[in-house]
C-alpha cells in the first residue's frame, strides 16, 4: 500500500461517510454480515480485534470482496497489532484510545490512522500526531453539541463519532460537523445476526445510507 493509496482510503472514507463497526462473537458470521452490509450500501467495514481470529477474518474479507469493501481494523491497542492487521488486508486502523505509536505504525504501513479521543486536548493531540480522522469515543457521552463546540475553534479537525450513532440520527451527527460516523449495534442488530437474518442488516444499511442524506 503506497502513500497515495492511504490518501485514496481517506478520500473514499469521507465519501462513504459511514463505517460499520463489526464486533461479532462468531467468526463464521463475518463474511455474510459484510456481504449484507455491502448489499445495503454500507461499504466501509471495521473488523474489531475482539472478533475471534480477527486477523484471519480480515484476510478472508479482503480475499472475498477485494476493493468492493473499504476494509479496516478496530479496537487496536498496540502498534504490532496495527502492523499485522494491515499486512492481513486492513487499509485503515481504528483505536478506542490515542496512542501515538499506533498512528506511526499505521502510517509506516501506509494505512490511514483513526485514533480514539475524548477531550478537545486529545482530539488536537491526535491530529497533530498525524491522525487522518479522529474517532470521538464514546460519542454518546459527549453528544452532538460537543462537536459544534470543539470545531468552532478547531475547524480543521476531522471528527468521527462512534457510540450513540443510530440509523436515524447519523445525518444529524454529520450536520453537527462530523466527517463520518461509526455505527455498531444499531446497524448490526445482535438478534438478527444470531438468527442469521442477514436481510435485516441489509435493510438497516439502506436505512442508514438514506439518513446520511
Amino acid at each position: 500500500m503506497s502513500s497515495s493509496q492511504r490518501s485514496a482510503t481517506v478520500s473514499r472514507l469521507l465519501h462513504l461517510r459511514a463505517v460499520a463497526v463489526v464486533r461479532l462473537r462468531d467468526a463464521e458470521t463475518v463474511l455474510p454480515v459484510v456481504e449484507a452490509l455491502a448489499k445495503g450500501g454500507v461499504r466501509a467495514v471495521e473488523i474489531t480485534m475482539t472478533v475471534p481470529d480477527a486477523l484471519g477474518q480480515i484476510a478472508r474479507v479482503r480475499e472475498t470482496f477485494g476493493d468492493d469493501v473499504l476494509l479496516g481494523v478496530g479496537s487496536v491497542l498496540d502498534a504490532d497489532t496495527a502492523t499485522r492487521a494491515v499486512e492481513a488486508g486492513a487499509t485503515y486502523v481504528v483505536t478506542p484510545v490515542f496512542k501515538p505509536e499506533i498512528v506511526a505504525a499505521a502510517h509506516a504501513a501506509n494505512a490511514a490512522a483513526m485514533p480514539g479521543a475524548f477531550t478537545p486536548t486529545e482530539c488536537l493531540a491526535a491530529h497533530d500526531a498525524g491522525a487522518d480522522v479522529v474517532k470521538v469515543f464514546p460519542a454518546d457521552v459527549l453528544g452532538m453539541p460537543f462537536f459544534k463546540a470543539v470545531l468552532a475553534p478547531m475547524p480543521h479537525l476531522r471528527l468521527m463519532p462512534t457510540g450513540g450513532v443510530t440509523l436515524d440520527n447519523a445525518g444529524d451527527w454529520l450536520r453537527a460537523g462530523a466527517v463520518a460516523v461509526g455505527v455498531g449495534n444499531a446497524l448490526l442488530d445482535p438478534a438478527a445476526v444470531a438468527a442469521r437474518r442477514f436481510d435485516v442488516l441489509t435493510e438497516n444499511a439502506r436505512r442508514l445510507v438514506n439518513n446520511l442524506g
